[in-house]
């Protein structure tokens, strides 16, 4: 009996191998490629900072634009961009988006003037806005939940931390060569994307439901949004109690308010607020922002610090941080297991966990730091807290929402994680910036004290995190909740 419930057994997981077809196969890899393709050119730019700012003659708080411009389009326009694919068209919605991404890549890579360059990231920010959830509302609709689903988002996982920490090394060589570089890399690989995006993305019909209904929702959404988004980023240049910061607080918030009247109202809103009570929804976003703003603004202060301060190479930095995406990398292919075996809240939990350990390891760097005493270490805890935290916060966002929401899910929660970025970058600015803008106005040791509030505060915000996520809360479905027995 024993020997047939094993054969049964391993039948069932040959089953669970096989099921995916050879079309689902070539979609997924269609979708994580531009997943990739964002992780690649994120953290390709953050390895070129010092050497742009060095070139255009750009200071701290400048080159806080060329990452904040991105966050800027990301952040604003992710939920409509969610909320149109499903009205839309996923399909035409994400090739369009990526056609756009690699034409902003191509003139980054050509001018000289540092407002259109980050115009280009602004516009390439815009251009993610719609390809992110699109994407993956494209592999939630297209995958059943459950373990086909969970599977296939940590295939996407791995992709986008496969590009994050290919980027490391390939914008170090870039660098090397020429900024420029780290933008012109970007577009023949959008470009193909694209064309093969033509033939292996199966065409979708709009849904009917909401369509056409909630014009103005979706303009004061867009526009209280890029309001808000706009004057997280800006404040650390224009202060925060100037009247210029309070003022666009206020105008946003009003926008923001007027949006929620409007839902309120329409027969068909384009976000229905409900779903931030079902199940994790909540909390997954809330978790994300911490995730996302805390590593964000570490590895800005970090970059910065070691390139600019200790004088190492663009390379050298970026094989430095490059063990954190090795892990995250290695290790997502076999996240749906342990989100199986374990339940993604006990993951998001101890990701959370190591994540504050590696922040708060970081603070013993000095100005001759050793590299695997002082550095390794963080990394390596940096890199565990993703690889369990990161795919497990994603399942449980989206599990459980009907597949006419998926794009609104997905949108929330990765605007969750850019405007998380947006605000702890901004402040993390606002604390380091006003004291000298590189190693000629103060000591490696002046620099290294005016830097530390800031790694501070990725340890705190990875913290907060934790506590929110150990909150209590209504339980969640077996499939995401509960370990496999």
């Amino acid at each position: 009996m024993t020997s047939t419930n094993t054969l049964e057994r391993s039948a069932d997981k040959l089953q669970d191998a096989v099921r995916w077809t050879r079309a689902q196969w070539l979609l997924l890899m269609v979708v994580c490629t531009v997943l990739a393709l964002d992780g690649l050119d994120v953290s390709m730019v953050g390895v070129a900072l010092p050497s742009i700012g060095h070139e255009l003659g750009l200071g701290t708080d400048s080159l806080q634009w060329i990452v904040s411009a991105y966050v800027l389009g990301y952040g604003s326009l992710l939920l409509l961009g969610g909320r149109l694919a499903d009205l839309l068209g996923r399909r035409r919605i994400f090739l369009i988006a990526l056609s756009v991404f690699a034409a902003a890549s191509l003139l980054g890579g050509l001018v000289n003037d540092p407002t259109v360059l980050i115009a280009t990231r602004f516009v390439k920010g815009l251009a993610a806005a719609f390809t992110a959830p699109t994407g993956f509302s494209i592999i939630t609709t297209n995958f059943a939940e459950g373990r086909e689903r969970n599977k296939a988002l940590s295939i996407f996982t791995t992709f986008g931390a496969s590009g994050f920490s290919l980027g490391l090394v390939v914008g170090g060589l870039m660098t090397s060569l020429s900024w420029r570089w780290t933008f012109l890399v970007s577009v023949p690989i959008a470009v193909a994307v694209v064309l093969l995006g033509l033939r292996y993305i199966p065409k979708d019909r709009p849904t009917s439901e909401n369509s056409g209904h909630d014009i103005w929702g979706a303009v004061t959404l867009a526009l209280g949004m890029l309001g808000l988004v706009y004057t997280l980023v800006s404040a650390p240049e224009k202060g925060w109690g100037s009247v210029a910061t309070i003022a666009g607080f206020a105008v946003s918030a009003a926008v923001l308010a007027a949006f929620a009247v409007i839902e309120n109202k329409v027969r068909h809103p384009l976000i229905r607020f409900g779903i931030l009570r079902e199940g994790w929804v909540a909390k997954a976003n809330l978790s994300a922002i911490g995730l996302f703003g805390s590593y964000l603004s570490f590895q800005f202060i970090v970059t910065l610090f070691l390139q600019s301060v200790l004088g190492w190479s663009p390379l050298g930095m970026a094989l430095a941080l490059l063990p954190a995406g090795l892990i995250v990398a290695t290790s997502a292919p076999f996240a749906d297991r342990l989100i199986e075996r374990f339940g993604a809240t006990t993951l998001i939990l101890t990701g959370l966990v190591s994540l504050g350990l590696g922040y708060v390891l970081f603070l013993r760097v000095g100005t001759t730091p050793n590299y695997v005493l002082d550095i390794l270490p963080s990394m390596i805890l940096l890199g565990i807290g993703f690889a369990l935290a990161f795919p497990s916060i994603n399942v449980q966002a989206t599990a459980g929402i009907r597949d006419s929401e998926q794009g609104l899910a997905a949108g929330l929660i990765q605007t969750s994680t850019q405007v998380g970025a947006a605000l702890v970058l901004a402040v993390t600015t606002a604390i380091v910036s006003g004291h000298g803008h590189g190693t000629g106005t103060a000591s490696a040791a002046a620099m290294l004290e005016q830097y530390r509030p800031g790694l501070i505060l990725s340890a705190a915000v990875a913290i907060a995190a934790l506590l929110v996520a150990a909150s209590p809360g209504r339980r969640r479905r077996a499939l995401t909740e509960q370990p496999a027995a």
